[in-house]
């Protein structure tokens, strides 16, 4: 069997400098991380063997019991960094570059006296975080959501690791449900993440199925699983090379391999040698019941 790597797949530089502050930090059971770091599973069980202790994301309200909070990747609002250094929390911020500028759109829109429609995933982090520093706002997660806001001015940005497809779907929606309406986007897509799916649809032409290695957590990875769904390819979404079925790739002669952009290289390593040597059985594995049409993990809410 062939295995086509994707041009572009895993970590992207937010979550490798967040990870290289993380290990130049020299005393980790004195600090907590502000929920996830990243959603990638293997770095969260990792970082809790160091000794960092760690808030649940659903769960920051409770001041942490450490004088250092670490804030994640995903970042917090203004207001909720606010809340920590008038506690007299010191701050290690590990905040992509890249979600600072999609907190900034927000609040330039919202400045110009706009109604911020923020395109992402309601309840997620860094959606989270930047509706809270707003007055006047929607989340809007798909096209049946929009609908005519009583606004004359309208604000439009994303969460970055929205879809591109998505993204334009839901523009082309609030232009046509608000005509009247003063409208002006900032596109937050991340680079990285429209790299990742411009690579996937590459792949998409060559193989017969793909496996997309990520946290079951994380956005930008179901994501990818969801645009090889929408073109017709099997998808199994893994964690790690013991949630192989080997029985996935039975008749097959080409699979692809693509990761999310918090996916560790040495996962994606492991995943493709467990691929390439086809001597273990499925036996050897946890297989994880499958959702949709062949992705191996559950999708959370």
């Amino acid at each position: 069997m062939q295995i086509i790597k994707a041009d572009v797949l895993g970590m992207c530089f937010g979550v490798r400098d967040a990870l290289q502050i993380l290990e130049k930090v020299p005393e980790p059971e004195r600090v907590t991380i502000h929920g996830q770091l990243v959603h990638n599973e293997t770095v969260v069980r990792d970082l809790g063997q160091r000794g960092f202790k760690m808030a649940e994301e659903t769960l920051r309200r409770p001041l942490p019991l450490t004088d250092t909070v670490l804030v994640t990747a995903h970042g917090v609002s203004d207001k909720e960094r606010r809340r920590l250094l008038e506690a007299g929390k010191d701050i290690i911020d590990t905040t992509c570059p890249l979600v600072k500028r999609a907190h900034e759109a927000a609040q330039k829109l919202h400045s110009q006296g706009r109604h911020v429609l923020v395109i992402g995933k309601r309840g997620h982090v860094e959606v989270q975080g930047i509706i809270e520093d707003l007055e006047s706002f929607d989340v809007i997660s798909c096209v049946e959501e929009v609908r005519q806001y009583p606004f004359n001015k309208l604000g439009v940005m994303c969460q970055t690791t929205s879809p591109a497809r998505l993204v334009q779907q839901i523009r082309d929606a609030v232009a046509e449900k608000n005509p009247s309406a003063d409208i002006r986007f900032i596109d937050t897509v991340c680079h990285p993440t429209k790299d990742h799916q411009m690579a996937l649809d590459a792949l998409l032409e060559q193989v017969e199925a793909v496996v997309v290695v990520g946290g079951k957590n994380s956005n930008n990875t179901r994501e990818l699983v969801a645009r090889c769904e929408e073109h017709g390819v099997p998808a199994f979404h893994i964690q790690s090379a013991e949630d192989i079925n080997p029985t996935w790739f039975t008749g097959m002669e080409v699979v692809g391999l693509t990761a999310g952009t918090s996916t560790l290289d040495a996962t994606i390593d492991e995943v493709y040698q467990a691929m390439s040597t086809r001597s273990y059985t499925s036996a050897n594995f946890n297989v994880q019941p499958i959702e949709g049409m062949l992705t191996a993990l559950s999708r959370p809410v």
